[in-house]
């Protein structure tokens, strides 16, 4: 979870507040991954699909993309080389089932922060089937139990409406889920459905403490900065990170800083 992340970068960042760990995403080509690792973030977000074509085999790439310039071997061999953590999401219980013999192996000699993400329940506004989370999870189970599990709801963020939040439903159907797992547990919600969900994922979070939130956003959400003060002011700071743009975490962070 968040306080591993910490642990982890202490010596690169100035405070445990999970909110100085910083973030590159969509890290799904040769290009990109060259950059984030030169770069100043800590977390390398990438998504993993399966190959369109022969040979059929996981690759680095968020659809409708079918192809990629490089393999998860390939992304992996690379990352390793490096003092940065990964969060590796699934786009497919394909994808899934043809990585984890490779994970095992790999992942078993990496000491870095390793987070695994899935959707895997429906969520807020959203028609997209998620994972089923029976079948993820029985495939992920394996890995080492340092590994943090990213488990997350579809959603969808429409603007000019009235674009509803994590309902009791929800919150209490997750907790279902992951009451009994072995693994540190994250939830990445979406920023812009934070305010209407804080009763919901404050009670979440208070089922255990092996549970933190990760907060992200849509390319095209309008968030206010203000909505996410109550979860900075009301819970460990080391328990929620923040997935998002340079500039929004800086004005997050400012925000703070200036309420005090």
């Amino acid at each position: 979870m968040c306080e591993q992340l910490l642990e982890y970068f202490q010596g690169q960042i100035k405070k445990k507040d999970a909110a100085e760990v910083r973030w590159s995403h969509a890290v799904n080509s040769r290009g990109k991954l060259t950059e984030a690792l030169q770069g100043p973030t800590h977390m390398i977000e990438a998504d993993i699909i399966v190959r369109g074509r022969d040979p059929k085999e996981p690759i680095m790439g968020h659809p409708p993309d079918t192809d990629s310039d490089i393999t998860l071997k390939e992304w992996l061999e690379c990352v390793k080389l490096h003092d940065k953590g990964i969060k590796l999401d699934f786009k497919s219980q394909e994808a899934v089932s043809l990585s984890v013999a490779l994970l095992q192996e790999m992942l078993a000699k990496m000491t870095f922060p390793v987070w695994i993400n899935a959707d895997v329940l429906p969520g807020p506004g959203s028609q997209d089937k998620p994972l089923a989370h029976q079948a993820f999870l029985a495939a992920v189970k394996t890995l080492p139990t340092n590994i943090v599990l990213s488990l997350g709801w579809t959603t969808k963020w429409t603007a000019g409406t009235d674009n509803p939040g994590y309902s009791w439903e929800m919150v209490h159907e997750m907790q279902n889920i992951c009451g009994g797992l072995e693994h540190l547990v994250t939830f990445p919600v979406r920023a812009a459905l934070l305010a209407q969900s804080f009763s919901e994922l404050t009670w979440l979070l208070q089922q255990s403490d092996r549970y933190s939130l990760t907060v992200w956003t849509g390319q095209n959400d309008h968030l206010k900065v203000d909505d996410l003060l109550p979860y900075r002011t009301c819970f460990d700071v080391r328990r929620i990170c923040y997935d998002l743009p340079e500039p929004l975490r800086k004005e997050l962070t400012k925000s703070l800083q200036d309420e005090t």
